[in-house]
């Protein structure tokens, strides 16, 4: 048989063969879309929160120092990270659980916490990652609307609380509309759900956020020990590629998601160069306050030109459009060379980077003003 005949026969017994399956959780489960990206120096890359910055030059640094120890498996526990983090905290490194991100930490949360046909409640829209990790657990998502101020609608969630709930998920600032939840209303919000529920302050974006718009998640966690907050060093330290995120949570459920997260997930060059950016911490909130400048000026640039905004407290801002409107914005942006996120029947993300990115996307959005 020629070589060509071969791999005909092989295709032909493959399609008669019956296959493992896959789970009918997996088998439907959406894919995680991720930022859109483009080569070039035209090209302005604003589909993804992360910091135009390059790297903090301390963590370049620990990073370049420990690349020689890479035919070495990590600390699996991250004590030296771990204990850093509670320095730099206020708390215990047996508090402390890190991860592959945010994103990575809070699947050891759900996957921790949750069993088959349990229930996970979190506003909608938000981050995009939830219902998917939430399906592959196995449990149910609750998508509750963003009030009319694209913020959460926390009456809502509390009112859809059930028997079979066990996390409950509050984004602030919230991704991808940027509006935070105050303090007291999270206070309140507490005092009306049941203390088995783990309520997950994900605050990915809070270095970016004014002090006092959102929640002190600290105290919250210390008046309520089913708080677990969940951070990273993906958008303001600028190590979106090393992967490397982590929770605050009581004893116990910090040493399962420890328990939870899998073996050598966070790379010694992640974690060396979460250590030197926490240490460089005012380094990056130089870099920080520029990004809140240039977002508060593109802000009041865009409402100058008629734009309904909501006051971002994140590294982006968010434009509700109807699909037809998106779909309009985004070919624009295209053309320009500009990648933005769009999410179908919502509305457009904008990532805020340096002023002459910023100054594209004000001259493209002056002249298709909605």
């Amino acid at each position: 048989m020629t070589r060509d005949q071969i791999l005909t026969a092989s295709a032909s017994a493959l399609q008669d063969t019956a296959l493992p399956t896959l789970r009918g959780a997996v088998a439907g489960l959406p894919s995680y879309v991720p930022g859109r990206r483009g080569a070039g120096m035209d090209i302005a890359a604003l589909a993804s929160n992360e910091s135009h910055y390059a790297p903090l030059p301390a963590a370049a640094a620990a990073v370049a120092e420990a690349a020689g120890t890479m035919n070495r498996y990590p600390d699996s526990a991250a004590v030296e990270l771990r204990e850093r983090l509670a320095r730099h905290l206020g708390v215990t490194a047996g508090e402390v659980a890190v991860g592959p991100g945010s994103v990575g930490v809070l699947q050891q949360v759900i996957t921790g916490l949750c069993d088959a046909g349990d229930e996970v409640i979190f506003a909608w829209r938000s981050f995009e990652a939830y219902p998917i990790l939430v399906e592959l657990a196995g449990a149910l998502p609750v998508r509750i609307p963003l009030d009319d101020a694209e913020g959460h609608d926390l009456d809502a969630m509390a009112a859809a609380v059930t028997d079979r709930t066990k996390v409950i998920l509050l984004c602030t600032p919230n991704n991808p509309t940027g509006v935070p939840i105050g303090h007291e209303r999270i206070v309140a919000f507490l005092q009306s759900v049941r203390s088995d529920i783990l309520v997950v302050i994900d605050e990915a974006y809070v270095e970016y956020a004014e002090a006092g718009s959102g929640p002190d998640s600290l105290a919250l966690y210390r008046q309520y020990p089913n708080v677990c907050i969940l951070r990273t060093f993906s958008k303001a330290y600028g190590l979106a590629g090393l992967r490397v995120g982590y929770a605050v949570a009581a004893p116990a459920i910090a040493e399962g998601l420890r328990r939870t997260a899998l073996p050598f997930s966070v790379s010694a060059l992640a974690q060396k160069a979460a250590i030197a950016s926490l240490d460089a911490g005012e380094e990056m909130e130089t870099r920080v306050a520029a990004v809140r400048q240039e977002r508060a000026r593109m802000a009041a640039q865009l409402a100058a030109q008629g734009w309904k905004l909501q006051a971002s407290q994140g590294n982006f801002l968010w434009i509700r459009a109807d699909d037809r409107l998106q779909a309009r914005l985004v070919e624009a942006f295209d053309r320009a060379g500009i990648l933005v996120r769009a999410y179908q029947g919502d509305g457009v993300r904008i990532t805020v980077a340096g002023p002459a990115s910023n100054d594209r996307v004000l001259r493209l959005l002056e002249a298709h003003t909605a």
